[in-house]
């Protein structure tokens, strides 16, 4: 015997894409062939669609899918959606792999992904789950090994002494993937490090100069120990060092930096 709760309509979302101008108008597969599979899908199974969502393709550029990233990505959760539903697995992607992927980020968010055309993908029991779990496996690990090329191709940029990415340092900015010198904030720079090891002052007596010179730090505010210390702990990187990585790595080698330095008499 059924219970209640099982009478009670799915709340889901559809999902339709066409990859290019002419699939849009194509009546084989195209966006109203894709919403009738879904929607007769959806009206067999007891769900209520509470919104479309369909990415059209333009030709000659790029795929750009911005209505999967909002989907992805964006604030949709549940409650109070259960599920997103597409005409078939290919719709969301071509790679089975990242299917999955997709799925696990939904699922992460309580929702479940279906496809109107292949219950094997849907099913949560024997093959399909054994199936389901294996695919989510590979997903990730391909998902590990681009975060490991990423990486890995940052550290040989820095390897060579070149800007591997993220916030800079106060006295620099990233221009064309490179540190370029922040002239106003370079001079700050200087005078920090000639408060401190010039005329041997304490952090705080720096920043009390600084304050009453009216300088200030990037975000406009006035000076803090914390920023100031900072600052001269990096007196490497404005030496013309470079080192890729946190600065609690240890392990991590210094390397002439393709950058200018700031504190060219060191």
């Amino acid at each position: 015997m059924k219970r209640t709760e099982d009478f009670l309509m799915k709340n889901v979302i559809a999902y339709v894409r066409v990859s290019t101008d002419a699939q849009a108008m194509d009546d084989k597969f195209g966006i109203e062939s894709q919403k009738e599979i879904i929607a007769d899908y959806c009206d067999k199974h007891d769900m209520s669609i509470m919104n479309w969502y369909v990415d059209r393709g333009e030709s000659g550029v790029k795929e750009n899918r911005p209505q999967l990233d909002s989907i992805l990505y964006g604030e949709i959760k549940n409650p109070p959606v259960e599920a997103v539903v597409v005409a078939k697995s290919d719709r969301m992607a071509r790679d089975i792999k990242l299917y999955y992927y997709f799925m696990m980020l939904l699922e992460k968010r309580g929702m479940k992904l279906i496809s109107a055309t292949e219950e094997v993908v849907n099913d949560d029991t024997g093959l399909g789950n054994v199936y389901k779990a294996l695919m989510l496996f590979v997903a990730e690990q391909e998902r590990n090994n681009i975060t490991k090329r990423t990486s890995g191709g940052r550290a040989v940029k820095s390897a060579n002494g070149g800007y591997s990415g993220g916030r800079t340092p106060f006295g620099y900015r990233a221009e064309n993937h490179q540190m370029v010198i922040v002239p106003e904030e370079a001079e700050v720079v200087r005078e920090i490090f000639k408060l401190k090891d010039g005329d041997g002052m304490t952090y705080q007596a720096v920043v009390d100069r600084l304050n009453a010179e009216g300088k200030l730090n990037r975000s406009g505010k006035p000076f803090v120990i914390s920023t100031v210390q900072t600052i001269y702990e990096n007196k490497n990187v404005y030496m013309g060092l470079y080192r890729y990585g946190k600065r609690s790595n240890k392990d991590a080698e210094w390397v002439q930096g393709q950058h200018e330095a700031i504190l060219k008499d060191e």
